[in-house]
């Protein structure tokens, strides 16, 4: 089914109608003045036989050229069935005060950041990913999408504040995969989420109920811990100790069939997706077929241009 994807262009088609409507009624006005003639015998000696119907050819090309390339402004499209992945891996960072401890080069939160970086290059382009940061609460920063550079920058953006709400990071990314558009499939996409954080949860829900709800959605959590248990951290002008919970960490990947890390290479996160399965939906996005009416509009024209030659040895 074609479509027009700017519809206004098609008042374009008026003109070309209304030159069309004109050479029609030349073509009665003409057959009209002949028959004023009451010598037919004399008329055929003036005239002898023309071209007849041949004569009208070039001109219908042509105007019928100009009449799709007058539509093709309108760009014209047809729907078209895509494959689409749902698979979605989510990751959420830890952005709390604690994660300015330099105890892990250069600091907590720049170490995380590069960390992200590496996998976000490594994910295989047909996944969706999405990007949470989480504080005293947590917050979708990019929704699940196949647009890498966005997730990018959203890591560059990463912001401190104060708390860690390592529990509702996880119901934020699970809400966040919830979204993922069903395009035909059936049931949840597959997903994943990478959790990067130096551990204690001081904020909103608790990481047991959390793991509980990840666990039951069939999401595995996979955990990387940053920093060592002598960090500390200058918060209001007083130095504080901000130790690893790393128990905390490893006990929500344990729970949800994830992985967990404390120095994580490349090669070692790959194992976070390479099982992950997939789920193909399907969604119908208008391709435009602008160039099929201008080369056809083209070949008209050729012919009107050849046939003219041919009969009236003039162009049309």
């Amino acid at each position: 089914m074609i479509r027009f994807l700017e519809p206004g262009w098609l008042l374009a088609m008026l003109p070309v109608l209304a030159v069309a409507g004109v050479y029609v009624w030349r073509q009665f006005r003409r057959r009209q003045y002949a028959m004023r003639f009451t010598n037919v015998d004399l008329l055929r000696t003036l005239a002898p036989r023309g071209l007849g119907w041949r004569r009208h050819v070039s001109a219908a090309a042509f105007l019928l050229s100009l009449l799709i390339l007058a539509a093709a402004l309108a760009r014209p499209s047809v729907d078209k069935e895509e494959p689409l992945e749902r698979a979605t891996v989510m990751l959420a960072i830890d952005v709390s005060l604690s994660m300015e401890a330099d105890d892990v080069a250069p600091n907590r939160i720049e170490a995380a950041q590069e960390a992200a970086k590496q996998f976000v290059n490594e994910l295989p382009p047909s996944y969706n990913l999405g990007l949470v940061s989480f504080a005293k609460s947590a917050n979708v920063l990019v929704s699940p999408t196949k647009d890498r550079s966005e997730v990018m920058a959203g890591i560059d953006g990463l912001t401190l504040a104060e708390a860690t709400a390592t529990g509702e990071a996880v119901f934020t990314s699970l809400d966040a995969i919830r979204s993922v558009p069903a395009d035909g499939a059936d049931g949840a996409p597959p997903a994943r989420i990478v959790l990067l954080s130096d551990g204690y949860r001081t904020s909103g829900r608790s990481i047991e109920d959390a793991a509980t709800a990840a666990a039951q959605a069939n999401v595995p959590v996979s955990t990387i811990a940053f920093g060592t248990d002598s960090g500390v951290v200058d918060i209001r002008g007083q130095l504080q100790r901000v130790p690893v919970d790393r128990l905390s960490l490893q006990q929500l990947a344990d729970q949800t069939k994830g992985f967990f890390y404390e120095a994580a290479t490349v090669g070692e996160l790959k194992k976070v997706y390479q099982d992950m399965g997939s789920s193909i939906g399907h969604r119908v996005e208008p391709r435009e077929v602008t160039q099929w009416y201008a080369g056809f509009a083209l070949l008209l024209g050729l012919a009107a241009a050849g046939a003219s030659m041919i009969w009236t040895s003039r162009l049309p």
